[in-house]
């Protein structure tokens, strides 16, 4: 553990750049970058030809830890991340029970303190039920609150439905406060027009008209008016569509935006072209929309108006998901592969590698405040990830990861592979092989 690591000769992206280097790697954080001689008690790695990037931070998944294991757990889902180069993660309240309390998100921390191969922190959760108990405690210690996937406990839990709620929130809350921006009365309205004409079984094609446009466009827009009312942080979850993309601002630095916003990978990868295909497997909330969404999610990304890249990891059981519409469990894992398909786009011309570190590594840890990550620097934690831009493989169900067994992306043939993955200094992944003889650690962050 913690043994000293000389990685020899990768090309380093970091900060807008990449270059050729070594890295010493001791006591669990970046100790020398530069020319470095080999020692006799160095274990080196050789990197020539491969590129080195810092580890990639997710900053929204559902690991299902404590409550929904059978889909999905913090030990088996982080073991995933870190085979896809992820080795810090945030993690949403629906869990069972939701995360609703101070003493829940402690529990939680206990549980991924033996469970998790990655760093780890974890959203409280908030709704009309909560919100007084939650304002009456120092918020600043939370890395954030949110209200995502509460709305499957029961309607009326999204806070962009609750503006009276929302405003008591924003007026109070000095931590983060990470939004899922829907209108449920449009979607409610959508749906109803849909059974009568279907019943039970909408077919999938039919997902993102019900969750339209117009229902994230018109909660995106208040939520956005009520937090500059405020002066409250914002941060609006795997926005969807194009519209939305013009209500955010590329014209101050990340570190001084208040109103933030992220896309998932998924909603750069399919359009409402895949629904044929894939059906329920791509039903996701927000859902999946057209080809000029996927376009426009992608220029604001380049542009800035988007600050991270998420996953939303939500695994299910493809039981949950191949039921009727109604049924059908909405999310689907993708941890494991979206490094890989943010790489394709490089290889498509679409995106800079430096660019990918900026949205995967270095934001998502400015965003949230967290303390010596997301940056290749000499001093900070030894989160890396090496990659072989030159290697061809295919997602197939034996080289999942994934507890629950699936990928919406098996079939995919990728051109890029994740070779070794470092937690803390620690070499956790390993050409296919792991070494869990260490856990991750509680990401530290300042809401000061």
């Amino acid at each position: 553990m913690n043994q000293s690591i000389l990685i020899k000769n990768s090309t380093i992206v970091n900060e807008g750049r990449s270059f050729v280097a070594d890295i010493l790697l001791s006591n669990g954080r970046i100790y020398q970058i530069g020319k470095i001689d080999i020692e006799p008690n160095y274990k080196v790695i050789d990197g020539t030809g491969k590129h080195l990037f810092p580890g990639i931070i997710d900053g929204q998944v559902h690991f299902r830890d404590p409550g929904l294991t059978h889909k999905g757990d913090l030990y088996t889902e982080s073991k995933a991340a870190i085979a896809g180069g992820v080795t810090s993660f945030i993690d949403m309240p629906n869990t069972v029970p939701n995360i609703l309390t101070v003493k829940s998100l402690n529990e939680k921390y206990e549980i991924a303190s033996k469970k998790s191969l990655a760093n780890y922190s974890f959203f409280l959760g908030v709704n009309g039920d909560n919100l007084d108990d939650v304002l009456k405690t120092d918020t600043s210690q939370f890395i954030g609150v949110s209200d995502d996937g509460l709305y499957f406990t029961k309607k009326g839990n999204l806070l962009a439905d609750n503006p009276d709620t929302m405003e008591k929130l924003f007026a109070n809350c000095k931590s983060i406060i990470a939004i899922h921006s829907e209108k449920e009365e449009i979607v409610e309205a959508n749906e109803q027009a849909f059974r009568e004409k279907y019943g039970e079984d909408i077919p999938a094609k039919f997902h993102p008209i019900i969750r339209s446009t117009e229902g994230c466009y018109e909660a995106t827009k208040r939520a956005i008016n009520l937090a500059r009312k405020h002066n409250a942080r914002l941060h609006i979850l795997h926005l969807t569509t194009e519209a939305e993309t013009h209500l955010f601002q590329n014209n101050i630095p990340l570190q001084k935006k208040k109103i933030t916003t992220e896309v998932s990978v998924h909603h750069l990868w399919f359009s409402d072209k895949d629904y044929e295909r894939l059906g329920m497997l791509i039903k996701w909330n927000p859902a999946i929309k057209t080809e000029q969404d996927k376009q426009g999610l992608l220029k604001a990304l380049l542009d800035d108006r988007i600050d991270i890249i998420t996953t939303d990891h939500a695994p299910h059981t493809l039981e949950e998901k191949q039921k009727p519409y109604f049924q059908s469990m909405s999310g689907a894992p993708m941890v494991q592969h979206t490094l890989n398909c943010m790489l394709e786009f490089y290889k498509q011309d679409l995106i800079s590698l430096e660019k990918i570190v900026q949205k995967m590594c270095h934001n998502p840890a400015i965003l949230y405040r967290m303390t010596d990550r997301g940056f290749i620097r000499e001093g900070y934690y030894a989160d890396l990830a090496l990659v072989d831009l030159n290697s061809q493989w295919t997602v197939a169900k034996d080289n999942l990861l994934y507890k629950c067994g699936w990928s919406p992306l098996e079939g995919t043939k990728f051109q890029t592979a994740i070779k070794q993955t470092f937690v803390n200094g620690n070499l956790v992944y390993d050409n296919g092989l792991f070494h869990e003889d260490s856990f991750g650690m509680p990401i530290e962050f300042t809401n000061n």
